[in-house]
């Protein structure tokens, strides 16, 4: 998960696990508030990543059944997208619990700067280009992990030599 879904992940999480529901949660929130949070959600692009949820599900559900039921698989399909299209309205309820979620955490005022963000060339190269930096300072990080544990455990052999009758294996050997 990249980092600008993080909060969002987490807002959704507390959601499920307490029962919030928008309207109750919509009816602490100023209707100009909610409307922030939800230009600050469509800026940030909150939400993007499970835009393939209902065709993916529409996908494993025609696959499955036409396996059984393989005479049938045009009016499955038919069927299948049929009521898949009358679901995709349902979308909005997703980015309303998210404008909600991103209300309660957030001010006006910080909705407004993080939309404005955002929506600036810098913004943009951040959403674009965030995922590369987080994956190239992931990598980073890895080989710096490496490089600590190596050296700690050198240090460490080096230091208690002659008094462990079994180092930590990968680790010089103490010289007697």
């Amino acid at each position: 998960m990249t980092l600008k879904y993080a909060g969002m992940a987490f807002a959704a999480a507390l959601s499920v696990t307490f029962g919030f529901n928008t309207a109750a949660l919509a009816q602490d929130v100023s209707p100009s508030h909610l409307s922030a949070a939800r230009a600050a959600v469509g800026a940030i692009g909150a939400t993007d990543e499970f835009d393939d949820i209902l065709p993916q599900a529409a996908l494993m559900l025609k696959g499955e059944l036409t396996q059984n039921n393989p005479d049938q698989a045009q009016l499955i399909s038919t069927t299948v997208d049929e009521k898949a299209l009358g679901l995709a309205a349902r979308r909005s309820d997703l980015e309303n619990e998210a404008a909600t979620a991103f209300a309660r955490v957030f001010s006006e005022e910080e909705l407004t700067a993080i939309t404005e963000f955002y929506n600036s060339e810098t913004g943009r190269k951040l959403i674009e280009e965030g995922p590369v930096v987080t994956r190239e300072v992931l990598q980073a990080a890895n080989i710096w992990q490496s490089g600590i544990l190596r050296d700690l455990a050198s240090a460490v052999t080096t230091e208690l030599q002659g008094e462990l009758p079994n180092p930590v294996e990968g680790t010089p050997a103490p010289q007697q």
